[in-house]
C-alpha cells in the first residue's frame, strides 16, 4: 500500500500540464532525442525526490513531533493543489499542444480547412533539446514543491518513507516514457484544451482524497 500510495500520488502530481509536459509531448510527436528527454525528466525526479525523503526524514528522526507537524503541512499542500487543478479544470486559460511545432510526414493526408497546418520544423540539436530539457526542469520552482517538499513531507508520514519514494519514482518513470512514446497516439487528443480540462479535475479529486487521508491519519 505504501508503495501505491507513493505511485498515486506522484503521478496525480507529475500530470497536471505544464511547460515540461508540453515540452515532452512536443519532442515526442517530433519522434526527436525522446529517448534523452525521457532520461533527463525521469532521473531528474528520482534525484530531487530521493533528496526530499532524505532530507526531510532525517529532520523527522531529530524532532520527532514534526511527523504531526508534517501530515498537517501536507494536507494543506494537497487541498490547495487540488483547489488550483479544480480551477484549471472549471476556468481554463486555454493550454494546448500547439500544432505548428510538430513535424508531419510529407506523404500524410491534409488536415482538413477548419484545421490548423502544421508545418515541418529543423531538427534542434541534441544539445539543445537537452538544455533546453534540463531549464524546464530544474528552473521550475514547482517541480522543487511537488518532489523535495510535498513527496519528502508525505513520505515521512509512512513507516517505510523509501517505499513511497519508489512509488513516487516509478510514477515520473512511467508517466515520461508514456508521454514521450505515446505521444503519436495521444496527440489528437491532448491537442484540445477540454482534454487537460478533464484531466485536471481528475487530479483535483485524487489530491483532495489524499489531503484528507493525511488530515485524518489513515
Amino acid at each position: 500500500m505504501t508503495y501505491l500510495a507513493g505511485l498515486g500520488l506522484g503521478l496525480s502530481l507529475i500530470v497536471a500540464i505544464g511547460a515540461q509536459n508540453v515540452f515532452v509531448l512536443r519532442q515526442g510527436l517530433r519522434r526527436e532525442h525522446v529517448g534523452l528527454v525521457v532520461l533527463i525528466c525521469a532521473v531528474s525526479d528520482a534525484v530531487l525526490i530521493a533528496a526530499g525523503v532524505a532530507g526531510v526524514g532525517a529532520a523527522i528522526e531529530a524532532v520527532p513531533w514534526l511527523v504531526t507537524a508534517a501530515r498537517w503541512a501536507g494536507a494543506a499542500f494537497l487541498l490547495g493543489y487540488a483547489a488550483l487543478a479544480a480551477r484549471r479544470a472549471l476556468r481554463p486559460e486555454g493550454e494546448r499542444l500547439e500544432a505548428d511545432d510538430v513535424a508531419v510526414d510529407p506523404a500524410a493526408p491534409a488536415p482538413g480547412a477548419a484545421g490548423r497546418v502544421a508545418t515541418a520544423t529543423r531538427a534542434s540539436s541534441l544539445r539543445t533539446v537537452a538544455l533546453t530539457c534540463l531549464a524546464l526542469t530544474w528552473l521550475n520552482p514547482h517541480v522543487y514543491l511537488d518532489t523535495v517538499v510535498l513527496l519528502g513531507t508525505v513520505a515521512t508520514t509512512h513507516d517505510a518513507r523509501w517505499l513511497f519514494a519508489a512509488g513516487a519514482i516509478t510514477g515520473s518513470v512511467v508517466w515520461f516514457t508514456a508521454l514521450g512514446y505515446g505521444a503519436r497516439l495521444l496527440s489528437g487528443v491532448l491537442a484540445r484544451p477540454g482534454a487537460w480540462r478533464v484531466l485536471d479535475g481528475a487530479i483535483a479529486v485524487v489530491m483532495a482524497a489524499l489531503a484528507v487521508s493525511l488530515a485524518l491519519g489513515e
